[in-house]
């Protein structure tokens, strides 16, 4: 799991303490959060009204904090929310965020919780604490100590008669802000420290402390399964392949049954359609995005009391370029039988995934999501903030987007055009693994809806939003984890479809 000394996930992890108080206890705290409510008198703490403030140059909007400079403990910061009618979860978080990025130097941070009808205040406080944690989220290989201090309390003043709603959501918070942690450490992890190998390691050792049992599938496992499109994919590598698969049982009865496909391709070089050496080349090591959301996504499941069975599926290779590498003009047996033409090695994601969503229908699952940094097509089209989604069941589709309202990683649908089909005709196979030089993220969601039948899958298309250009809100520069919230959350209000 270390290669010279250096960890693959070395974030400040460690989950930070909750602390619930009532409206009129002291805050231990280094800095404490005051909500300034746009259409409301500000709070006396403060000493300030809202001409005050703006002297200062702060209006109470969402996304602004104004520390106030003090010897005393806390510093009170003033944090717009907006218009109390206006606040929604997102809001909160967004308002939280800006908080914690507003005093970087202090480790214990406290907030009041909102009081209002609006938003229910456990909601608001899972809100807060994924803010918080999220947006002052680190991972550094650096041998020098960080600059800014990892946050190691989060206090929470909850409004009269709230304490248990605000401790329930900031537990539910918490859980679901390590995950997304955890997803981003694996997808930041370096390509030579994270190798598929690894990553079953790191799986092997986390997955039984959150009520998971995992199961590893080496390359002599996978010959014997069939999973061509995987080995295919991982001829070009000195690194053997994985498939990592992991489960989530509840203790109660099973509502329903759930399978998650990550695409885990821990370095892209492209193969033998080598990439370009620019900037691209270098975040390469986050094509493993998808795999490390589903892995992170599950170590919450048990905690939050997931009544779904969900099983994951984590296709882990390189795709490399070598003598041995997979070829231009070759033809892969997947799992299945089904025959694949590759006329692009660096359509390599649909491969490997291919193979585990033939094992997943085989399992007799009620749906399944398959997630992936896949198409550039698809960054073209929505940007780094919404992800593509695309499916052959509506009900499926209409859970997807839900979830991912709620928890603000956005979806939007594309069709899955069927005259598009054949852009996938093989002359010498069952299918090819890319169409033309148009509509490329629906031509990948049509190669991939060929190995599920007739079960409700959808697939989401990360490659625009798995990395991020800037820090905004709750988002860092780099991996994102965009799409782990999203699973967790889908996979907690998942209902299956009713059987005929």
């Amino acid at each position: 799991m270390k290669t010279l000394g250096l960890d693959p996930i070395p974030s400040r992890s460690a989950a930070p303490k909750l602390i619930i108080t009532g409206p009129g206890e002291t805050v231990d705290a280094d800095a404490l959060a005051i909500p300034v409510i746009s259409d409301q008198p500000v709070p006396e703490a403060l000493g300030v009204d809202l001409t005050g403030l703006a002297n200062s140059g702060f209006v109470p909007l969402v996304g602004r904090a104004l520390a106030f400079p003090s010897n005393d403990e806390p510093v009170l910061v003033a944090v717009g929310v907006g218009e109390l009618a206006d606040l929604t979860a997102a809001k909160v978080r967004d308002a939280a965020a800006a908080f914690a990025r507003a005093v970087p130097q202090d480790a214990r941070l406290a907030s009041r919780v909102p009081d209002t009808d609006a938003l229910p205040a456990d909601v608001a406080a899972a809100a807060i604490v994924e803010g918080i944690v999220l947006a002052r989220y680190a991972y550094s290989l650096r041998s020098t100590p960080p600059t800014d201090a990892a946050v190691t309390t989060i206090v929470l003043q909850a409004p009269e008669g709230q304490v248990d709603a605000v401790r329930a959501g900031a537990e539910r918070g918490l859980a679901t802000a390590q995950a997304a942690s955890l997803g981003r450490d694996l997808a930041t992890s370096p390509a030579g420290l994270l190798t598929a190998s690894r990553f079953a390691d790191i799986a092997l050792k986390i997955a039984p402390e959150k009520g998971l049992t995992v199961e590893i599938f080496d390359r002599r496992a996978l010959i014997e399964l069939g999973c061509g499109g995987l080995l295919g994919v991982n001829k070009g590598s000195v690194e053997e392949p994985r498939m990592i698969v992991v489960k989530y049982v509840p203790q109660g009865e099973s509502t329903g049954h759930l399978a998650l496909v990550g695409k885990g391709i821990m370095y892209d070089a492209g193969g033998i359609n080598l990439k370009p050496s620019d900037l691209s080349h270098s975040q390469m090591k986050n094509d493993m995005t998808g795999a490390a959301d589903v892995f992170a996504s599950m170590t919450a499941l048990a905690e939050l009391g997931c009544t779904n069975t969900v099983t994951g599926y984590l296709m882990c290779t390189d795709n490399m370029p070598s003598g041995s590498a997979m070829q231009l003009g070759d033809v892969l047996t997947m799992r299945g039988g089904k025959t694949v033409e590759v006329l692009n090695t660096d359509a390599e994601g649909r491969l490997v995934m291919a193979d585990a969503l033939v094992l997943a229908v085989e399992e007799g699952v009620d749906a399944v999501i398959d997630i992936a940094t896949l198409t550039g097509a698809c960054l073209r089209t929505f940007g780094e903030e919404v992800a593509g989604l695309m499916a052959n069941d509506d009900e499926l589709a209409a859970q997807v987007s839900a979830a991912g309202d709620k928890v603000d990683e956005p979806v939007w649908r594309l069709p899955l055009i069927p005259s598009y089909r054949a852009e996938l005709n093989s002359d010498v196979a069952d299918i090819k693994n890319i169409g033309g030089v148009n509509a490329g993220s629906i031509t990948a969601g049509l190669f991939l809806k060929e190995f599920v039948g007739d079960v409700p899958w959808a697939h989401v298309d990360i490659a625009g939003t798995a990395q991020s250009s800037k820090a905004y809100r709750w988002i860092n520069r780099g991996p994102t984890a965009f799409g782990t919230r999203l699973l967790v959350e889908t996979a907690l209000s998942f209902v299956p479809r009713a059987r005929d």
